[in-house]
């Protein structure tokens, strides 16, 4: 591993009450910060001012736009992370509102950057909403890893204090997605660096 860790965003993408994401970011931030090869922050969507209204023009079209003060504080980390990883539910077969609201009012803070993700659901693990998730973060120019991390039935994988019954396979799985996060993101930064293409 690099002496200089990347920096690593952990989404925690659903903000409804009763969400279980809490408990599968904390688990996860645990198994990025056992990686070392990232300095971890953990966000939480729900800390956030995010409204659905988007400004009238194009954020991509404007290099600063003025955000919400509520939303300061997100822009600021989100733009200082050289990685990101989503915990997202699946909704109605897709991913929360809460966090497109999100992705829409960042534009720049993902170009250029790796995603990763970590899905949990009843029956598909959260991957309906990492399919949908993919094809947003292609359109935003961020590079999304293969392999992610899934929990279908995630009410039945983990304790009553947060930590699951079983972590062999999950622990793994982490690892390998964290592996791969860690190879784009390192070649993602210095590419940065360069001059974007048109």
């Amino acid at each position: 591993m690099s002496s200089t860790p990347l920096r690593l965003a952990v989404i925690i993408g659903s903000v409804r009450e009763g969400r279980f994401g809490p408990v599968v970011a904390n688990w996860f931030t645990e198994q990025a910060r056992r990686h070392g090869g990232f300095e971890v922050d953990l966000i939480d969507l729900a800390e956030a001012e995010l409204p659905h209204e988007l400004p009238a023009v194009p954020l991509v079209m404007e290099p600063n736009p003025v955000r919400p003060a509520g939303m300061l504080d997100l822009t600021a980390r989100l733009a200082a992370a050289d990685a990101m990883v989503i915990v997202t539910p699946d909704i109605n077969r897709s991913y929360p509102a809460s966090l497109k609201t999100a992705v829409d009012w960042h534009l720049a803070e993902w170009d250029r950057k790796t995603v990763g993700f970590v899905g949990y659901s009843g029956k598909s693990g959260g991957l309906l909403a990492v399919e949908h998730l993919r094809q947003v973060f292609s359109e935003l120019n961020a590079h999304t890893v293969k392999d992610f991390v899934s929990f279908p039935r995630y009410f039945l994988l983990f304790d009553q204090q947060g930590q699951l019954l079983d972590p062999t396979e999950p622990e793994q799985t982490a690892a390998r997605m964290l592996d791969q996060i860690h190879w784009w993101a390192s070649a993602l930064t210095a590419a940065r660096e360069l001059p974007a293409a048109v």
